[in-house]
């Protein structure tokens, strides 16, 4: 199953504790390891939006959830993230996206408006699927270099 695993879940729960979020947003819910690992590092008082595509999935991340029994709200919505997005309210203050790697700079750019100033960006895949997400690394690299309200962008291999 495609989850981010031990290696790269350990610097996801990091830099969750590090930046301490209240609204995070996560595009690709799978089976919920990526939301409930977030969630063990997050406080009653956060909120966690995640969206799946596949009802199915969507189904199982749900009940993976309530057994976890995590401290944070969690809200699973299925449906396609270039629409979801959309509909939703920000701010966010924390982003994961681990989904359709050649739409990650969709995503970004459809929720960018909901960012906040600090926000944290991680990009799972980054490495290892360069070639699907070019836009997407052109665009964050060039925010990098030219903004100075993104505080922090991660990406993981």
């Amino acid at each position: 199953m495609p989850i981010i695993g031990p290696h790269k879940g350990k610097i996801l729960a990091e830099e969750i504790r590090k930046s301490k979020p209240k609204h995070v947003l996560e595009v690709g819910t799978l089976i919920s390891y990526s939301a409930i690992l977030m969630g063990k590092e997050m406080d009653s008082a956060a909120e966690i939006v995640t969206i799946e595509i596949h009802p199915d999935e969507a189904e199982l991340a749900g009940q993976n959830i309530q057994r976890a029994n995590i401290p944070p709200k969690i809200t699973i919505i299925t449906g396609d993230a270039k629409v979801v997005i959309t509909t939703l309210r920000g701010p966010f203050d924390f982003v994961f996206i681990d989904a359709e790697k050649d739409e990650y700079f969709q995503y970004l750019k459809l929720v960018e408006d909901k960012l906040q100033r600090g926000t944290v960006v991680v990009a799972d895949n980054a490495g290892i699927f360069a070639d699907q997400m070019k836009d997407f690394l052109n665009y964050v690299r060039t925010l990098v270099n030219t903004r100075a309200d993104i505080s922090k962008l991660a990406a993981t291999a």
